[in-house]
């Protein structure tokens, strides 16, 4: 495959481009992570039997591979970057294809802990690369359109699963085999269409923490954790408490990821615009009321309409994300990006492999503790926030920078 410098790519067509891998990347990676999410709650409970203690014990082992994504910095050794995340997309489009073929506990852990290799490996080289290949000053906007495209596809897929599974009575084993298979095929034609990017400033190959990192490593630990107990139990109790059959879950999935589509684009415009310190404290202010109306959904016996409300709102707030990855954009040393990225993910699942398990047990007595619990967690986030300065960069990576500033030469450790 034929190596080529961003600068060079310039002169090649439009489809052919490196932001457009990127999207087409994006489009991929949904068609089969999304539609395994839309059936995993109706299909583990009525194939296996799960409850919330199954339910915390199999996301918890979907964990691990992002907790070992530091793992990236050995294989980026001896592979591409891009070649590894073509690799991990196709290895997530193949497991997920498969997963309703072994419908026990062991074979749908099993499935889990490959497709959850593919995603999330895929998921940290897509990031470097992402944050490698698009310019600074183009960066929330692109990225809101990459988020963007991926609603798009989980668009595409719910609104297919809602408009076919009762009128063509499909079951789970199609489904799946259908969305990841054309994962796997786009991650192939990926593979043969595109020539090999070389990014303007080669990776360190090796461990990296350093200390003027320590603000965006500790927001990623919180988003992690955070972020678990939304995609553990928030689908989990729409199907356990309320009753909702597979339509219904992915026809409030479809919802989500239309709001996400319309939205991402204005969010990576409001990004550039008010920096990533307001749009971070505005997401965390935000999850701070979603969660706390999620546990009054138990204490107070509100309904079933208040719940898709809130599930909505919750995912489009979680959107703003990416303003964490330009925050990191603007204060990195351009050759930290690939390691760093592997250090996040992994940071960023270090409560993630550890908290659904043992949260299980406590949904099992006390469902509106665990959503008090992810309250606290956001209200830290938002503290946390507070200390991002308005125009970030090397030497300036917080707000007590203009306190504690860095001793001569600290910028590069």
């Amino acid at each position: 495959m034929a190596r080529m410098t961003l600068d060079e790519a310039r002169s090649l067509p439009r489809w052919r481009r490196p932001d457009t891998l990127l999207f087409l990347m994006a489009f991929a990676m949904p068609l089969a992570f999304a539609t395994w999410s839309a059936l995993l709650n109706n299909f583990v409970i009525e194939a296996a039997g799960f409850t919330g203690v199954e339910i915390g014990w199999l996301h918890s082992i979907r964990e691990i591979p992002g907790f070992l994504a530091i793992g990236v910095i050995l294989l980026i050794m001896v592979i591409r970057e891009q070649a590894l995340a073509l690799i991990s997309l196709m290895l997530l489009g193949v497991a997920t294809a498969l997963t309703a073929q072994f419908p026990t506990l062991g074979g749908i852990l099993t499935l889990t802990m490959l497709s959850s290799i593919g995603f999330h490996y895929y998921e940290t080289v897509a990031q470097s690369l992402q944050l490698q290949w698009i310019p600074k000053e183009r960066a929330p906007q692109t990225l809101g359109m990459i988020v963007a495209v991926g609603s798009g596809a989980s668009l595409l897929s719910y609104g297919l699963l809602v408009a076919t599974w009762r009128t063509f009575e499909l079951g789970y084993g199609t489904v799946y085999a259908i969305a990841g298979g054309a994962c796997a095929v786009i991650a192939v034609f990926c593979a043969l269409a595109y020539p090999q990017f070389e990014s303007p400033d080669p990776q360190h190959k090796s461990f990296v923490l350093r200390r003027r990192y320590w603000l965006y490593y500790a927001l990623q630990f919180m988003s992690g954790a955070r972020r678990q107990i939304f995609v553990v139990f928030a689908a989990f109790m729409m199907v356990e408490k309320f009753g909702f059959d597979v339509h219904e879950v992915t026809a409030l999935f479809i919802v989500n990821f239309l709001a996400n589509m319309v939205l991402a684009p204005f969010m990576g415009r409001a990004v550039a615009r008010f920096g990533e310190r307001n749009a971070l404290c505005f997401e965390y202010a935000g999850l701070v009321c979603v969660f706390l109306a999620y546990g009054g959904l138990y204490y107070f016996g509100w309904g079933v309409m208040l719940a898709a409300v809130l599930y909505v709102v919750d995912h489009v707030f979680f959107a703003l994300a990416f303003a964490l990855k330009t925050y990191f954009q603007k204060i990195a040393d351009p050759r930290d990006i690939a390691p760093t990225a592997a250090v996040a993910f992994t940071i960023n699942h270090i409560a993630a492999v550890f908290l659904p398990a043992g949260l299980g047990y406590l949904w099992v007595t006390s469902p509106g503790g665990v959503f008090g619990l992810a309250a606290s967690m956001a209200a830290v986030s938002l503290v946390l926030a507070l200390l991002i300065p308005r125009h970030p960069a090397p030497g300036h990576e917080t707000v007590l920078s203009r306190v504690l500033p860095p001793a001569p030469g600290q910028v590069a450790e």
